[in-house]
Parts: C-alpha cells; sequence; structure tokens
C-alpha cells in the first residue's frame, strides 16, 4: 500500500479533525443533527497532464455558464435564437424575475463555481453537475492537508505534490476583483447551518468578517457592518453563504430572517458585489445542464472539451419515449432536489413506485432528467484497516476573478456503502484528499 506513513495516521487525523469541529449538518425529520465528515487517509492522485486537460475543460464551462447568466438576464439571445426553449428558463426554480436588468460587478455571476465530475471506467471524465448557488466543501481538503502535513511531514517533502494551501489566496483576489470599495464579510445565516464550519474556516483564512444578517446594514444606498463598539464599516464585498430567497426580505422572500433589507437594492446600483450573484440557480438547474454543451458551442465556438454524462429530458417526445422504453437502465433526478435527494434508479424501484413515478413523469416532464448510469471509478478507502473499493466523484473549484482559475485540489467524496453511487455528505459519505501531481 503506497504512503504507508500517512495511512498510519488516519485515525489521529479523524480525532484531530473532530476536535477542531470539522462537522457538518443536515435537516431531517425537522431536526437538526450535527456530524463528523468522516476522512479517509488514501488520497486520490490525479496525474499533471489529466489535470491540465480538466483545467481546460472546466475553465471553458465556467466562462460559458456566466455568459449564459449574463444574456438570460438581459437580451436573452440564446432563446430568441431556439437553442433553449423559453419554457426551460422561466419555469426553473432559480430563474429569478427580480433579477432583470441587473448586472453585478465587472460581469461576474459565477464567482465561485463548484464543479462535479466522475471518472467512468472508460478513462473519461463526465460532469455530472454545475454549483453555482453557494458551493461548499473547500474547506475540508484544506484542513485535511494541513493536518496530514503535521502527522505525516515526510510524506509530503518526498512526492511532488500541489500545494493547496492557496486556496485561501485566490479566494481574495476574487473579493478583491469585485470589492466596491470597503471590507469583505462572509455572511452566514448561523451556528445551525450545515456548513457553518466552513463559513468561519474560510473567514479566518481570507481575512474577511464573519458576520451574520443582523451585523448588516444598509444606509445611504451603502452597505456597512457594525463592530463590535457599534461603530458602521462600509462592505464592498459579500460572500454570501445563505440562499437567494432569504437573502433580503424586502425583495425576495418577506418571511426571511436571517436576511438583510435593501441589501439587493444596494446591490442592483453597483455600491456592493454580491459573491455568488442571485439568480445563478436558473444556470444550474439539472433541466439546463443538458443545454450546457450546447451553450459552450453558442457562446464560445468552440466543442466541449468536458462530456455531460448522457442525459434525456422527458420535456421532449422523442426522450420521453426513450425514457419509457429503457426505464430499468436510467437514474432519474428531481431538478428542484440536492445533495443526492430526488435521486432514484429505475432498476430498484417496486412495480407499485415505477406507476407512481410514470404518473408523476406524464404529469410535470419539466420536473426531471433521466441520464444513463455510468459506472464510475472505485477508490480505495480504509475501512478496518484494509482497503476496499466504493464509488467517489470530485467537486473541483474554479474562482473567477479577471479571469478563471481552478484550484489544484478539489473535494473528493465517496460513499461508505458498497452499493451505493451516492456519495454525498448528507447521504452517510466521506471525503478524501486530492492530490495533483506537479510533475
Amino acid at each position: 500500500m503506497e504512503n504507508l506513513a500517512l495511512l498510519e495516521h488516519t485515525d489521529t487525523v479523524n480525532e484531530l479533525l473532530a476536535r477542531y469541529g470539522v462537522r457538518f449538518g443536515i435537516y431531517k425529520n425537522n431536526e437538526f443533527k450535527e456530524q463528523l465528515f468522516p476522512f479517509d487517509a488514501i488520497p486520490r492522485i490525479i496525474e499533471e497532464q489529466e489535470f491540465a486537460y480538466l483545467e481546460k475543460g472546466l475553465k471553458q464551462r465556467v466562462v460559458a455558464l456566466n455568459l449564459f447568466l449574463k444574456d438570460i438576464y438581459s437580451k436573452k439571445q440564446i432563446v430568441k435564437d431556439g437553442v433553449i426553449p423559453e419554457d426551460f428558463i422561466f419555469a426553473s426554480s432559480g430563474y429569478m424575475v427580480e433579477c432583470e436588468g441587473v448586472t453585478p460587478p465587472k460581469d461576474v455571476y459565477s464567482h465561485i463555481s463548484g464543479i462535479d465530475l466522475v471518472k467512468g471506467k472508460d478513462g473519461q471524465w463526465y460532469i455530472l453537475e454545475d454549483n453555482l448557488r453557494v458551493p461548499s466543501g473547500a474547506s475540508y481538503p484544506m484542513i485535511a492537508r494541513e493536518l496530514c502535513r503535521r502527522s505525516s511531514p515526510d510524506t509530503f517533502s518526498e512526492l511532488k505534490i500541489e500545494d493547496n494551501r492557496n486556496y485561501a489566496k485566490l479566494l481574495r483576489r476574487t473579493f478583491d476583483n469585485v470589492n466596491t470599495g470597503g471590507h469583505t464579510v462572509i455572511l452566514t445565516p448561523g451556528r445551525y447551518n450545515a456548513a457553518y464550519f466552513e463559513h468561519s474556516y474560510l473567514a479566518e483564512q481570507t481575512g474577511a468578517h464573519l458576520v451574520n444578517g443582523s451585523e448588516l446594514v444598509v444606509k445611504d444606498d451603502k452597505l456597512f457592518f457594525k463592530t463590535a463598539d457599534q461603530k458602521l464599516e462600509r462592505v464592498g464585498a459579500v460572500y454570501r453563504r445563505i440562499s437567494d430567497e432569504y437573502l433580503d426580505p424586502m425583495n425576495f422572500n418577506p418571511e426571511s430572517l436571517i436576511g438583510i433589507p435593501h441589501i439587493y437594492d444596494v446591490f442592483k446600483k453597483g455600491n456592493v458585489a454580491l459573491l455568488n450573484a442571485p439568480g445563478n440557480g436558473v444556470a444550474d438547474d439539472k433541466g439546463i445542464y443538458y443545454f450546457v454543451p450546447k451553450m459552450i458551442k453558442y457562446y464560445l465556438n468552440e466543442e466541449p472539451i468536458l462530456s455531460n454524462a448522457p442525459t434525456y429530458l422527458p420535456f421532449y417526445e422523442d426522450d420521453y419515449k426513450y425514457v419509457l422504453e429503457h426505464f430499468d437502465d436510467l437514474v432519474l433526478k428531481d431538478v428542484a432536489e440536492a445533495g443526492g435527494y430526488g435521486v432514484v434508479f429505475g432498476n430498484t424501484m417496486t412495480k407499485q413506485q415505477k406507476e407512481d413515478f410514470l404518473k408523476l413523469l406524464e404529469k410535470e416532464p419539466r420536473r426531471f432528467i433521466a441520464q444513463e448510469v455510468i459506472d464510475f471509478q472505485d477508490l480505495d478507502i480504509l475501512e478496518d484497516g484494509e482497503p476496499v473499493p466504493r464509488k467517489a466523484d470530485l467537486r473541483a473549484f474554479v474562482l473567477m476573478a479577471d479571469e478563471p482559475l481552478v484550484w489544484k485540489s478539489g473535494l473528493t467524496r465517496f460513499s461508505r456503502n458498497p452499493d451505493s453511487f451516492i456519495v454525498n455528505s448528507s447521504q452517510g459519505g466521506g471525503f478524501k484528499d486530492t492530490w495533483i501531481l506537479s510533475q
């Protein structure tokens, strides 16, 4: 087994992660439960040349998605030219009419993109999902790498691995690129949010102020945060970790208790940057995912470098027929769900479940996509001290400043269930470090 010295410290690293409070929380049955995110010390290793290919494809995709967002909230040329049916825009739960005609600083919509990929057993990488709203997860490989360095420094002195400790620097550069003048803050919903550890950790690493909604106030069309002595300090950039609908009760959900009244009005006037921009959800809708390769060709006049998983839209008659004929071979996804929820495999349903689902599909075809089940690669994890294969994906992080930059690391998540393809932390998965070799 490779890197034995590091593997001997797996328990130590997990104990340190627990001591540092590296947890995630989930709401289930109206209860908030917090649990550890199990770390596995066998890293995912990506060769330098292979990562260069991924890097090129990820940059291309994020640039096209940003152009799509700018277009869809202004001229809507891609709809007028018949590339995407308007039903898929205006019926999307992520589309926000309030964002029409609003352009964020420097035309950047998705400042931090989390792109989920898997590597098939055919050796090809496939994009599974684009996360352009409030993608999380970068903090876990950051702190895990730091603790692994402490536990087994020889491992990292002997091997040529890209240093992932520059994420905070890249993130700060992203903040500063769009800052309209003032402090940068990370806006958290609070202690009981699933990713609260990450909010606090990234604030510490970037030097940003960690704030909640009650600590921000709008005055004279500008945004301020209240210091400990109740002074008001100007805010120029907000890395917000709350959903669009809760951001501003005066513009979005009036029942929000965690947002800041009129913050969106300040944003519309160009007096503060919001990272990521409100309204991005229309671009990472699972139904819109189908059209991303078409976006790349339309906006960039280029062939997509990275492939989508083969996807079918029941919205289209031919695709609907295909889904009916190949139902048992497909995975069906509810476009409104995330975190591994709303995902069902045709071959696992009972006869009654299938009948019920097909009735729902006939009634709401826009609500679902169907995909071929990619037999993606297993990665070894340690279980009772022995390596066992488990399904794993990769969340790559692309940060957009004056140009897109791909972090030379990433969050590799794995399923602890030997029979499951679902790797999400909310579904009981774990994570491992991602080593990008530098030569």
